[in-house]
């Protein structure tokens, strides 16, 4: 109803509509990189205490982290984690230096930001069963919950990357150059 009083806010931020796509999905981006970005390299790097070395041998540190009720019964010695222990803490470990780096300059985004999401809930996970954290609780009069109020922010933003893309200003558009959807190609 174009007549309705309550639709003159939504006329008047009309001309907002076609910048949607473009100015959300770099702003996700940029906001993942000013808040989250660090906040992963950092925990990646205390997974490597040895440097590079710790990349292709899982080590103590990452296995205590990521197994921690696994890496207490075997008195953390890394040499008795199973194969598959192994694998998924190398792959965790490479996944908190590879993913976030994609998602900041834009590279294959939708695919890193999908893989991010699932690392965040399997941390998730592990913070609460492995290593106790409490989870808080949504819709609470709190919210500062680290488990589900922070990290429900970071899937959120995460989401929108998974759903739009890049945007316009990523190696996404500069080596695939299709618009994302919602956007005007180019002309």
């Amino acid at each position: 109803m174009k007549n309705s009083p309550l639709y003159l806010p939504e006329a008047a931020f009309a001309w907002a509509e076609p910048l949607t796509v473009p100015v959300m999905t770099t702003l996700a981006r940029f906001v993942f990189a000013a808040v989250l970005f660090m906040y992963f390299i950092n925990s990646g790097l205390t997974k490597v205490p040895d440097g590079f070395a710790s990349l292709f041998s899982p080590s103590f540190n990452a296995f205590a982290q990521i197994f921690p009720k696994g890496a207490e019964a075997v008195s953390y010695d890394i040499t008795q984690a199973s194969g598959f222990q192994k694998l998924v803490t190398l792959a965790g470990t490479w996944a908190e230096f590879i993913l976030p780096t994609l998602i900041v300059v834009g590279l294959f985004t939708r695919a890193a930001a999908f893989g991010m999401i699932t690392f965040v809930v399997l941390q998730s996970v592990t913070d609460m069963v492995g290593h106790g954290a409490a989870a808080g609780a949504w819709f609470d009069n709190l919210s500062d919950a680290a488990i589900l109020d922070q990290r429900a922010f970071w899937v959120f933003v995460l989401l929108y990357l998974v759903f739009r893309g890049a945007g316009p200003l990523s190696l996404d558009r500069a080596l695939f150059g299709a618009p994302e959807r919602g956007e005007e190609a180019p002309a």
